[in-house]
């Protein structure tokens, strides 16, 4: 067993092509695409047998390509917006289930003193991007065709944009959306956060704190990211079925272990439908909420064709619109031929 702290993913992938890595290891969502070209893992297909069904739908597509799975799925995360119901009680508003309720609500909140809503300190341009998509019905791909600039993209981070223009979004905080300290100090009525969040959230508001999706859009509905870290092998192992074996053992068969894995070093949410019920960190409140979230409105976080060099031009796309109010359309517009040259990169 190695241990790898720091750069897990570049570490990983520079030991795989080198010929030194690992015979079993986890990588978010699955390995790459370029990862499974390159012939770096192998498939797991069979290693399922008859509990395929059991492990969570998207996340199973999210690591399959060309009709072989190539991870198994070890636990889900996701992140939703998480909420104060005492101060949306004081001003007298649900919480938000539809974006211009969400829009009104984040101005209502808004004081001299608290801010209605917290999306990082981009202003949201890092993480909002996909939820805006999908709470307008659209997506990044369809298969390994272009949909992000589809009819209603457009409107979609006009809206996010409208967050930042109304001076309703908690900036420059000395945590990141990832840290729940926006939220349980005062400073923000609203903050977008992960499910890992809620014990501290807990600790420190006890009941005072609800989760939801984030809200849809027109011809769209609500919708939370999931993603998971998958057990790859690697096709370089020594004995390559041994190392498919225990893949199998650890990540299907040994349920108790699945699930002791999900729930007792944070939380998470088993990737076995069946285990959700037996983890009592999910059996009630916010975080059992949550757990419905992932399977009612979850998408995979990127697709798998979906590169890093894609991903990247598409944050600093929606921080353009968002912080300097740059065209939606024209920028979309212009992306188009990036992700169409990956594609056709990935696809030969």
């Amino acid at each position: 067993m190695s241990w790898q702290p720091g750069s897990y993913d570049r570490t990983t992938v520079t030991a795989l092509v080198g010929g030194e890595g690992p015979d079993v290891f986890e990588y978010a969502n699955g390995p790459s695409i370029d990862m499974i070209r390159d012939g770096l893992v192998v498939d797991v297909t069979d290693a399922f047998g008859d509990a395929l069904p059991d492990f969570n739908p998207r996340i199973v597509e999210r690591m399959t390509y060309d009709g072989k799975i190539w991870a198994i799925p070890q636990v889900v995360d996701t992140q939703v917006l998480v909420y104060r119901p005492s101060l949306l009680e004081q001003v007298g508003i649900e919480p938000p289930r539809k974006m211009a309720d969400l829009q009104q609500a984040a101005r209502e909140l808004t004081t001299d003193t608290v801010k209605g809503l917290f999306l990082g300190n981009d202003g949201g341009a890092g993480r909002m991007g996909g939820p805006m998509l999908w709470s307008a019905g659209l997506d990044f791909l369809d298969g390994d065709e272009v949909t992000f600039d589809s009819a209603g993209a457009a409107e979609a981070l006009s809206v996010l944009r409208t967050f930042w223009t109304d001076e309703v979004l908690l900036l420059d905080s000395p945590e990141d959306w990832d840290d729940p300290t926006p939220l349980t100090s005062g400073r923000t009525a609203m903050q977008w956060t992960g499910l890992w969040t809620f014990p501290q959230i807990r600790a420190e508001l006890g009941d005072d704190f609800g989760a939801i999706p984030w809200p849809s859009m027109p011809g769209g509905s609500p919708s939370v990211p999931v993603g998971a870290y998958g057990c790859c092998v690697s096709a370089r192992a020594s004995d390559i079925e041994a190392a498919r074996d225990f893949a199998r053992w650890l990540w299907v068969e040994k349920t108790e272990h699945q699930l002791d894995f999900a729930t007792s070093y944070g939380v998470h949410i088993p990737a076995r439908l069946s285990l959700v019920p037996e983890a009592d960190v999910l059996a009630e409140g916010p975080a059992q909420h949550v757990a419905t979230y992932v399977v009612e409105h979850g998408h995979p976080q990127t697709p798998l064709l979906w590169t890093p060099r894609a991903q990247a031009a598409w944050t600093e796309l929606v921080g353009r619109v968002v912080r300097e109010g740059a065209e939606p359309q024209a920028e979309l517009d212009a992306l188009v031929p990036l992700v169409e040259e990956e594609l056709e990169r990935v696809s030969v």
